[in-house]
């Protein structure tokens, strides 16, 4: 079922389907059964309801973990769980005028697909008041009962979901999908804390023994997975998962179920690129799940049982019954359950390699050279910095020299033009000076030229 020598895991639609022929896709969590076979095997079995309604006398049946003082407070609130869920026939209910429906109902027709926030405005409205308390008193009722058993919780949760559906029965089932989304996720939101990883489960020991598993078999490589992806070329280039191994571990951090299953799709989506870019045929679903376990593998995602168990509890139906969502979780579910009996045969090893490379005393000879990739890239960094710190040193010693260049031209220009400034003066000097022996000249000339008059005048009147 689980492996072809060449080509990796195989599974066949079929096996992916729930093993009722309903149609939808099953889970190894549900024995290979879809969420509504299991349930209704589950009711089958027993009657859950019964176990939490008030006895006659209006207590409460013992359970091991409750406090006689709960009990008291339990009684009182038991009634309102009767009330969402299967009715009760005194008081009875107000009802509900047809006019005020009407108004609920077109305010959520006019709702925009993903508006959560104008889902939270319609619902806090005064019409839709009725619809309010519902969540209100379902939300008070869980908290107060946060000591049940997990699966009853679970039962209750999908209750309301389905009491809360059957107001739009008049919607086309698209719209009430986006609507129960909504509720979904306000619900869960809040009911986050007290419902997950829950005392009264193992999950907290399951995931921390699945994270165990997924670190002993960190050697395993693409090629033994049988993932169609050229081993060097993710050695040289970068694992091409990387971006579907950080939306998987991402999920850990949302609280809605809707959100993990998106967190889910994302990186199914990012296994697909990844594939549609290293091959030059189309990925298959024999190549999308061998793909799916290696990114689980290198992701080792933080409590991935008790986020696969908190969807599958607490997320809505369909979700998980039908469409890419569903189709991309049971795939997840089976990368998981192949992880947890991985063997030699499954990675077309003997059983005596198996155990040699889970003991450390083998090493995949991809895993070799990647390494040597690796180290001849880290030589060539350490290369390209010792370069760069060279050409840093040059560049600084190039300013250097530039500025001792500018400040010697700054030094001679102030020289120049002090000498300058002197040459102005010299010429300023010596043009004054010239000019003062001209006019001393002239006046000698005058001179002369008076005493000349004097002689001719003298010697005139001597002759006289």
């Amino acid at each position: 079922m689980w492996m072809d020598k060449q080509r990796g895991i195989r599974v066949s639609q079929e096996e992916l389907l729930c093993k009722n022929a309903c149609g939808y896709y099953g889970n190894p969590a549900w024995q290979g059964l879809c969420s509504k076979c299991w349930r209704e095997r589950a009711r089958a079995a027993g009657t859950p309801r019964e176990e939490i309604r008030p006895r006659s006398d209006g207590t409460l049946p013992t359970f091991s973990k409750f406090e006689e003082k709960k009990n008291i407070e339990k009684g009182r609130r038991i009634n309102t769980v009767r009330r969402l869920f299967w009715g009760s026939p005194s008081p009875p209910k107000p009802q509900e005028s047809s006019e005020s429906r009407a108004n609920v109902l077109k305010a959520y027709e006019n709702l925009e697909p993903g508006d959560f926030t104008g889902f939270l405005k319609i619902l806090r409205s005064p019409p839709s008041q009725r619809l309010q308390s519902r969540c209100t008193a379902f939300l008070n009722t869980m908290e107060a009962y946060h000591d049940l058993p997990v699966q009853k919780q679970s039962d209750l949760v999908q209750d309301f979901y389905q009491s809360f559906a059957e107001y739009f029965s008049s919607f086309p089932e698209a719209q009430v999908t986006q609507i129960m989304e909504h509720v979904e996720k306000l619900i869960m939101t809040r009911l986050h804390k007290w419902v997950f990883c829950h005392d009264s489960c193992d999950d907290e020991q399951k995931d921390l023994a699945l994270q165990r598993r997924i670190r002993s078999l960190n050697w395993v490589t693409p090629q033994m997975l049988g993932v169609p992806f050229p081993d060097e070329k993710v050695s040289v280039t970068g694992d091409p998962f990387l971006p579907a191994i950080t939306a998987i571990i991402e999920m850990d951090a949302k609280r809605a179920p809707q959100d993990k299953l998106a967190c889910v799709s994302k990186c199914s989506q990012h296994v697909f690129e990844a594939l549609s870019r290293s091959n030059s045929e189309p990925a298959n679903a024999d190549d999308f799940l061998s793909s799916l376990v290696y990114v689980v593998l290198k992701a080792n995602p933080p409590r991935l049982h008790s986020n696969m168990q908190y969807v599958i509890r607490f997320g809505l139906p369909h979700s998980l019954m039908a469409g890419e969502s569903g189709y991309y979780f049971t795939n997840l579910s089976c990368a998981v359950a192949f992880i947890e009996k991985l063997d030699g045969p499954a990675l077309s090893l003997s059983p005596e390699e198996f155990e040699g490379y889970m003991l450390g005393q083998r090493t995949p000879c991809a895993l070799n050279r990647r390494q040597q990739v690796i180290s001849d890239t880290q030589n060539l960094l350490e290369d390209l910095k010792g370069r760069q710190e060279k050409l840093d040193q040059g560049m600084d010693a190039l300013n250097a020299q530039l500025q001792k260049w500018v400040q010697e031209v700054h030094s001679q220009l102030d020289e120049t033009r002090s000498q300058f400034v002197l040459a102005q003066k010299e010429i300023t000097a010596q043009k004054e000076v010239l000019l003062s022996t001209q006019d001393n000249k002239e006046e000698s000339v005058l001179v002369l030229e008076d005493q000349d008059g004097d002689s001719s005048s003298n010697n005139c009147l001597h002759l006289i």
